[in-house]
């Protein structure tokens, strides 16, 4: 995407006002962890991969592109990637290795602009319109940044470069691995009316489903619902669906993100009834949480235990404690201490999650440990 087609271009709408497109490019590395594991040990290399506990209650928390064609994915029970693929290899996660790399990436990003966006290790939005470089074309800023992150780590990375967050993001997954996909001014709108809207990113499989039950399907079929009828409902979400239908997305990249939780959940093909079997199901909810703190370093001193009944009421249940959560193994303790008197429940749960909330990163987290006398 040239400077050409970006810089006289507006979009409009009531709440925000002219606002001057942008160029963005949202850069995610391809199979992070399995693809570091393979780098690292070439025996690895061309076998169905994952990263994560093996054991029976085990999450894989990434997966190999040969582990992936066999259906194996990130937040999968290990017991149902092993049955999917027989032969996948499982490793045990090097999280100080990926923060290493991650930040090494990140590095290479701030040669270009100040303004970076990480989501997690393996992927940040980068806002390139004024460059440190200089660089007209937010393409050629995309290809030399990949250019540098396989000569510096010897991993790949995908980009998509768009004038929008949301564009960015969705153009990044269209050549994955190691590609590149531009979707320009003229291109968004249209773009998007061809997706579905299970591609959309923030639209999960709860709100899929929903939509679909709308008869909504398509972009080109969220775009012909009126605002009105979004935020009916939809809610608070309906002003985002009504403008990212048509390509509109003033979200500005936030240098120096603060994540304020860390969160899981999952919904059951069955409801719940007893407490061993939501015992169970929360295992690869609380290894999900666990391997984002430790991926980004982080403690929270409050579980939250979120619980959705198969009327769809939904309850919580918090517990702060003096410190911040210091293992997995207390992480599940506190979260069985906040299900138990939920059990048995008036009626079946078809929902579980866990968040951990008031996060301390790693230089404030020893004045807030106990002492241990």
């Amino acid at each position: 995407m040239t400077s050409g087609e970006q810089e006289p271009v507006v979009h409009s709408d009531p709440a925000a006002g002219q606002v001057p497109l942008r160029k963005i490019i949202h850069v995610d590395m391809d199979a992070f962890y399995a693809s570091v594991e393979q780098r690292d040990n070439p025996a690895l290399r061309g076998l169905p991969v994952a990263v994560g506990g093996a054991r029976e209650r085990g999450v894989v928390a990434a997966a190999s592109y040969e582990a992936r064609r066999y259906g194996v994915r990130s937040a999968m029970p290990s017991v149902t990637a092993r049955r999917k693929c027989p032969e996948l290899i499982f490793v045990k996660p090097r999280f100080d290795v990926y923060r290493a790399i991650s930040q090494q990436i990140r590095e290479i990003f701030a040669d270009y602009t100040p303004l970076i966006e990480p989501l997690s290790l393996d992927e940040a939005y980068l806002d390139v319109t004024e460059n440190l470089k200089g660089i007209a074309s937010a393409t050629e800023v995309a290809q030399e940044i990949r250019a540098r992150i396989r000569a510096e780590t010897g991993l790949t990375a995908s980009a998509g470069v768009s004038y929008n967050k949301f564009l960015a993001k969705l153009a990044s997954d269209q050549r994955k691995p190691d590609g590149l996909f531009v979707i320009t001014p003229r291109m968004g709108a249209a773009f998007v009316e061809e997706l579905p809207v299970s591609r959309f990113h923030g639209v999960g499989p709860a709100t899929t489903a929903k939509m679909q039950r709308l008869g909504i399907y398509s972009g080109s079929d969220l775009r012909a619902r009126s605002l009105a009828f979004l935020q009916q409902h939809f809610g608070k979400a309906g002003p985002h669906y009504y403008w990212i239908s048509r390509g509109v997305d003033h979200r500005p990249v936030k240098a120096d993100r603060v994540r304020k939780s860390i969160g899981a959940e999952n919904t059951f093909f069955e409801d719940l009834f007893e407490f061993a079997p939501m015992h169970q199901a929360l295992q690869p909810i609380l290894d999900k949480v666990w391997q984002r703190c430790e991926a980004g370093e982080v403690r929270g001193r409050t579980v939250t235990l979120k619980m959705k009944y198969a009327d769809f009421e939904q309850i919580t249940r918090s517990r702060t404690l003096l410190y911040p959560v210091p293992s997995r193994a207390e992480l599940e303790e506190v979260s069985l201490a906040l299900l138990t008197p939920l059990v048995p429940p008036r009626r079946g749960v078809r929902l579980l999650g866990i968040t951990l909330s008031s996060l301390l990163p790693p230089e404030a987290q020893a004045a807030e440990m106990p002492l241990l006398l």
